[in-house]
C-alpha cells in the first residue's frame, strides 16, 4: 500500500516531537516519494527540529492557555480562529490522504479542520493517560495508537490499536558494543560506573537542582554524571564561580541519545512517554523522578506502568532533593537490583512501534 500525501501534527516537547519524526522516517523508508509536511505551533521546539530532520513544517499562531491570570490569556481566541483558517488554507493546497496527530498545541486546530473536511485522522497517544484535546479528537478519528494497554478505559475499544511508542531507530541497535564509542565521544572513561540524568529535551529543575546540590557527594565517589541539564540550566551554571568536579560531564542537550545510553550503568530520568518508551527498550535500571508540572499527572501515571511492574524505582518530586542522589548510589552498587529491574524492564518493551503505527496508517487510507 503505497502511502503519497500526510500530514502530521502537534510537537512542543520531544515526547511529541521524535515519535513524529520516527513515523515521518518509516513513511518514507517504505514510499520515498511520500509528500510529508508537518504542521506545528510558532515559537515551539518544533519549528527547530523538523528542518533539521529534512522535513518541511508550518507553524501556526496556536498556544497553550497559562495557569497564571496574563493577558496572553486573551488572546488565544483570536490565535485559534486564525490557525483554523490556516489549516484551512494548507489543507487545501496540501490535499494529505491521512492527517496524524502525536499531541501538542497544533494538533488541535490541525486534526479538528482534517475531521470537518473528511479526511481521514489518526491519533498516536504517548501517555497512559489521555489529554483532553486527544479525547476529543478520538471521537473521531479513524485509529488510536497507544503506548499502554487498557486504553479502552478513555477511548472507543475498536479504534484503540496497542502498538507502544515510536522511539528512535538506532535505539533498536545492540547499545553494549557502542560503550567505547560512546567513552570517546563524551570524553568519560568506559570502565567506571555512569549514572545518566535526563530531564527531558528542556531540562528538569528538580533534577538540576538534586544534582547541584549532591556534587560534593559526587565528586567523593568512584563515579561519573553524564548530565543533560537543559539549555537554561546550562548558562546559569557557567555563570557561576563554582566548578564543576571533573567526573561530571554537563551538556545543555544530547543529539546521541544511542550513545548516552549505551554508556549508562543507571539512569535518572522524568517520567514523560517518550522516555519511559525508550527506557524500556534501551532496559537500563532506572530512577523516575515524575514531573508534577504536567496535565492530569500523566507522569506519575507513567512512571507507575513501570514501577507497578518491578521495572523502576520511583521517587518522588518533593522528595528528589532529598533522596536522590542517595537512592541513585544505592543502586548502583546493588548488582541484583539493577539486573532485576533491567530484565523486567526489557520485557515491557515494543520494538516494533513505530513499524506497527505506519501499517495502520495504511489501513486507515484504505478504508
Amino acid at each position: 500500500m503505497m502511502i503519497n500525501r500526510v500530514i502530521i501534527s502537534g510537537g512542543g516537547t520531544g515526547g511529541h516531537i521524535f515519535p513524529a519524526l520516527a513515523i515521518a522516517d518509516e513513511i518514507k523508508r517504505r514510499n520515498p516519494n511520500a509528500a510529508i509536511l508537518f504542521i506545528g505551533a510558532r515559537g515551539r521546539m518544533e519549528m527547530e527540529k523538523i528542518p533539521q530532520a529534512g522535513y518541511e513544517i508550518i507553524g501556526l499562531p496556536i498556544a497553550g492557555l497559562q495557569r497564571k491570570l496574563t493577558w496572553k490569556n486573551f488572546l488565544l481566541p483570536f490565535k485559534l480562529v486564525r490557525s483554523f483558517y490556516l489549516v484551512l488554507s494548507i489543507i487545501r493546497k496540501f490535499k494529505p490522504e491521512l492527517v496524524i496527530g502525536v499531541g501538542g498545541y497544533a494538533s488541535g486546530p490541525t486534526l479538528q479542520m482534517a475531521q470537518l473536511l473528511k479526511i481521514p485522522t489518526l491519533l498516536q497517544e504517548q501517555n497512559s493517560f489521555p489529554g483532553k484535546t486527544n479525547k476529543i479528537l478520538a471521537k473521531k478519528a479513524k485509529a488510536i495508537c497507544v503506548a499502554y494497554p487498557g486504553m479502552d478505559r478513555f477511548f472507543s475499544k475498536e479504534k484503540v490499536k496497542y502498538t507502544g511508542n515510536p522511539v528512535r531507530a538506532n535505539l533498536a541497535a545492540d547499545l553494549t558494543s557502542l560503550k567505547t564509542e560512546a567513552a570517546d565521544f563524551f570524553g568519560l572513561d568506559a570502565v567506571k560506573p555512569t549514572i545518566l540524568v535526563i530531564g527531558g529535551s528542556l531540562g528538569a529543575l528538580t533534577l538540576n537542582e538534586s544534582l547541584g546540590s549532591g556534587l560534593s557527594q559526587i565528586k567523593e565517589k568512584n563515579v561519573q554524571v553524564l548530565w543533560q541539564c537543559g539549555k537554561s540550566f546550562e548558562a546559569k551554571f557557567s555563570e557561576s564561580q563554582e566548578p564543576l568536579p571533573p567526573n561530571v560531564k554537563l551538556l545543555a542537550f544530547i543529539q546521541r541519545m544511542d550513545l548516552a545510553y549505551a554508556l549508562a550503568d543507571v539512569i535518572i530520568s522524568r517520567a514523560g512517554a517518550l522516555s519511559v518508551s525508550e527506557l524500556a527498550l534501551v532496559g537500563k535500571p532506572s530512577i523516575l523522578v515524575p514531573s508534577p508540572n504536567v496535565a492530569e499527572d500523566h507522569q506519575t501515571k507513567n512512571a507507575l506502568s513501570l514501577v507497578d511492574q518491578n521495572a523502576a524505582i520511583l521517587v518522588k518530586d518533593a522528595a528528589a532533593r532529598e533522596s536522590l542522589i542517595e537512592t541513585c548510589f544505592d543502586l548502583l552498587s546493588n548488582e541484583a537490583k539493577k539486573h532485576e529491574l533491567a530484565q523486567n524492564l526489557q520485557n515491557l518493551a515494543l520494538p516494533q512501534a513505530t513499524q506497527s503505527i505506519v501499517d495502520i496508517c495504511e489501513k486507515v487510507i484504505l478504508e
